[in-house]
């Protein structure tokens, strides 16, 4: 191909950490040879700074990115608002290459970056490598945004443009010979000083050759009954692509066109899956759609009336939350298993988020902090729309009187125990009837079993029922606050 540049030219990834359907890299690829970069800001993001979860991926999948580039990845950390410029001028780039981000401060920063450039005389492209549709292109009739899922996803997507087909495969890229240099991955911190981390790496292949792959294996193996199956979280009824998704190392739309297409196989009940799965992966879409049209999600309540709730930000109940020492299995198993795994089943988020923000009245945000600091998959905006669903003050949100109850919920999406004892072995010996309530057990099947309540396992730091009950009196004063002051 006759490339249309002399000069190189710089690719800046960011969250697409991929050489597959990256809308970025076809178009800089065809401009002239690359300089491939990364920029670790720490500087802007401020409060948005990255878990320790999430830290840990990225040093791997910048890692796997360097390797697939054949170590030709430069990696930098500072304000890309002085760094960009500065590589521009030592590269002799004259433009720069980039997939959009979509949260507040990444789009603040960008535009003033972009500016910057322009000003400077550098050309700028910016393209969408990471939503299936921009925040702007879906609006009601009116031009105003959606805040209701169901007519986003009926009216708004399902009446647009279908999503893009992924771009073909990219062919040999040609590298400048720039003696630019960079950071070692090492240099950039990344990794928590704590072993922790370790463990995580054995549960984890980091790279987008596995993103691919596990995509291919759930195209396979997880399409067929996947509306009922995504329940059951000792299933792998669910794709977790999720941190794949976030980090860019696999497109949406791959996801999207990839999983469609298998519908031409399927019989018609699958095809029901399949619509279920993309409704999910819409989901996702409208948690950036509500960031990028609600930029304070991540902080502030979007209905106003709950900034009068009673929670609480400071509880000895909320460590025994994130230590997994409730007393109630399932929300234990589940705790354990974000921190073992950096990763949490779906429906047992909902269940750990409900007990925390409804049965223990501990504010949402201190919820969202911890799932920030341990999820590999850690999205401020679906971390910040999934905790304002489940309590309630966000848009579209489930009603504060949906209290997930862990005992009934465990008794019905894991009869058998073996998500439970997966992460609360110490429950091995106890029947199954007692598994998901201990403390109902008789004192002689808790010492069969080995088990003393306070010592091996803990009491239950809550009442279901008074806790509930409190939950809801709290929100009845405050829905007559609220229309009071009307």
């Amino acid at each position: 191909m006759q490339r249309a540049s002399h000069s190189p030219v710089i690719m800046w990834f960011r969250q697409d950490l991929r050489l597959e359907d990256n809308p970025a890299l076809f178009e800089a690829n065809k401009r002239g040879d690359l300089i491939p970069i990364y920029i670790l800001d720490d500087i802007n993001s401020k409060r948005d700074k990255m878990g320790a979860a999430s830290r840990f991926w990225l040093h791997h999948a910048l890692d796997s990115l360097n390797r697939s580039m054949g170590g030709k990845l430069k990696l930098f950390s500072g304000d890309p608002l002085e760094l960009l410029p500065q590589i521009m001028g030592m590269s002799g780039a004259k433009s720069v290459f980039w997939n959009r981000c979509y949260e507040p401060w990444r789009i603040a920063r960008d535009a003033k970056l972009k500016r910057n450039l322009d000003g400077a005389g550098y050309e700028v492209f910016s393209t969408n490598g990471s939503l299936l549709w921009e925040p702007w292109e879906i609006k009601k009739k009116d031009g105003s945004a959606y805040k209701v899922f169901t007519p986003y996803y009926k009216k708004g997507c399902l009446g647009a443009k279908s999503p893009r087909a992924p771009l073909p495969p990219i062919g040999n890229i040609s590298f400048s010979p720039s003696c630019l240099e960079g950071s070692k991955l090492d240099d950039l911190g990344l990794l928590p000083n704590v072993e922790w981390y370790k463990s995580l790496k054995d549960r984890w292949d980091i790279s987008e050759t596995a993103a691919l792959e596990q995509l291919a294996r759930f195209t396979q193996n997880g399409l067929e009954g996947y509306m009922e199956r995504r329940n059951f979280p000792a299933d792998l009824g669910v794709s977790r692509l999720s941190p794949y998704l976030h980090f860019g190392q696999i497109s949406s739309q791959n996801v999207w066109h990839i999983v469609e297409s298998a519908a031409e196989q399927k019989n018609e009940k699958t095809r029901l899956n399949i619509d279920h799965f993309l409704r999910e992966l819409v989901w996702r879409e409208f948690s950036y759609y509500l960031l990028y049209h609600y930029p304070a999600l991540p902080y502030s309540n979007l209905q106003e009336r709950f900034n009068e709730f009673p929670w609480i930000r400071v509880s000895p109940e909320l460590k025994a939350w994130q230590r997994g020492s409730t007393g109630y299995p399932l929300v234990d198993a589940g705790m354990r298993e974000l921190w073992q795994t950096g990763y949490m089943h779906n429906r047992v988020r909902m269940v750990v988020a409900s007990f925390l923000v409804k049965n223990l009245l501990v504010h949402w945000k201190c919820g969202a902090d911890w799932f920030w600091d341990c999820l590999v998959d850690a999205d401020l905006a679906s971390n910040s729309a999934g905790w304002q669903w489940v309590a309630g003050s966000g848009a579209d949100a489930a009603p504060f009187f949906r209290i997930f109850n862990p005992v009934t919920q465990s008794e019905k999406f894991d009869s058998e125990g073996k998500y439970i004892l997966s992460y609360v072995p110490e429950l091995t010996n106890l029947p199954k009837k007692y598994l998901h309530a201990p403390w109902l057990a008789p004192k002689p099947i808790l010492d069969a079993a080995g088990i003393v309540l306070g010592l091996d396992y803990p009491n239950p730091i809550v009442d279901l029922k008074s806790s509930r009950s409190r939950a809801l009196s709290a929100f009845q004063e405050q829905r007559a606050r609220s229309a009071r002051s009307q």
